[in-house]
């Protein structure tokens, strides 16, 4: 229990004390985030909170990290990078095409410092070495949840709520297998969003913005590495994919549905989940509620795979699998524009 315990307080402690400090530079720097059509928010609110839940993960990290020096230094190079990345696009709105390749170059940077996927497990048995194949696979990991978690922060706390839900998920997984470096990474990575959400949560005094955003998902990508796909157990590759799993699916309904309306992958609209409900009549403390609420329940789905035989966790799967994809009909996420019409008339 303490090999996790003084780490997460640490890093809960650092970021619930640094927050403030970080929310005063940013209002003297001028970082604020403006409301805008698709914004929830109505009044200018500082960001740059991103770079108080780095700081907490950081120390707490460096001061309990008495573990393989490359892997966590590797993290925590990583991580910065996508601090700087997200701050730049911050300030100043970067192309998508100039995001994506910047976040290309940070995950390619951990292929090279060691952090990838190897191998994938076979549910069937046995293993399926990746080779050259394998840094690439990495590469599109990384750089995917860096992204969903980006997607996902649209209302008051909804990105460190999840994201902290996601890692105490890990957390639960890695003690359980005994894997030391992703059980100090999950429990700081928890202690970082859960000190910063107290200041995140509706209404919100500070944006933790893309600088948040990239750091929680390139993080949480790379402990999934490092801990939950560096086991041989057939649904390895699942667990992670599940913790995350809110706004993993949240991802693939909004392609789905662009592609349906004939848009862009890389549009931006009002038709992700926390969007349906709050035009349902939620507050965006009742959605976030709620997603939390999915985010727990898809967490102890993932705790119980690593428990159960394989034919059981296909009956896991498929359960979650159907109650998700009727819950986003009923919130009306796969609703084409036209529909989309008729329920705002």
């Amino acid at each position: 229990m303490t090999s996790f315990l003084y780490p997460f307080l640490v890093a809960l402690g650092v970021a619930f004390a640094i927050t403030p400090v970080v929310k005063r530079i940013a209002i003297h720097v001028g970082a604020f985030t403006k409301p805008s059509s698709r914004s929830v928010h109505t009044v200018p609110t500082p960001h740059l909170g991103g770079v108080a839940i780095y700081l907490a993960f950081s120390v707490a990290t460096v001061l309990f990290g008495r573990l393989p020096q490359k892997e966590l230094y590797t993290i925590l190079a990583g991580g910065a990078a996508a601090v700087i990345l997200g701050t730049i696009d911050d300030f100043r709105p970067l192309s998508p095409r100039i995001k994506l390749l910047g976040q290309v170059l940070i995950a390619a940077f951990a292929v090279i410092c060691g952090v990838r996927i190897d191998f994938l497990t076979n549910p069937l048995g046995g293993l399926l070495l990746l080779g050259r194949l394998g840094g690439i696979f990495t590469v599109i990991w990384i750089v995917s949840f860096m992204n969903v978690v980006n997607l996902i922060d649209g209302i008051d706390g909804l990105a460190a709520g999840v994201s902290s839900i996601a890692a105490v998920t890990l957390l639960f997984v890695a003690f359980r297998q005994g894997q030391a470096l992703a059980v100090l990474l999950t429990a700081t990575l928890a202690g970082s969003a859960l000190g910063f959400l107290k200041y995140n949560f509706n209404p919100a005094k500070i944006f933790m913005g893309d600088a948040g955003a990239h750091f929680l998902g390139f993080t949480l990508a790379a402990i999934s590495i490092e801990g939950t796909l560096k086991s041989a157990a057939a649904v390895a590759i699942i667990v992670p994919v599940l913790a995350l799993g809110l706004p993993i699916l949240d991802t693939f309904f909004a392609i789905m549905r662009r592609l349906w309306n004939g848009q862009p992958v890389g549009v931006a609209d009002r038709g992700h989940l926390h969007h349906r409900l709050l035009d349902m009549g939620l507050s965006q403390r009742q959605t976030c509620y709620v997603m939390y609420g999915i985010s727990v329940l898809l967490g102890l789905a993932a705790v119980s795979l690593t428990v159960v035989q394989v034919k059981q966790a296909v009956l896991i799967l498929g359960c979650v699998g159907t109650g998700m994809f009727v819950a986003a009909r009923r919130a009306g996420v796969l609703e084409t524009r036209g529909q989309q019409k008729t329920l705002k008339q």
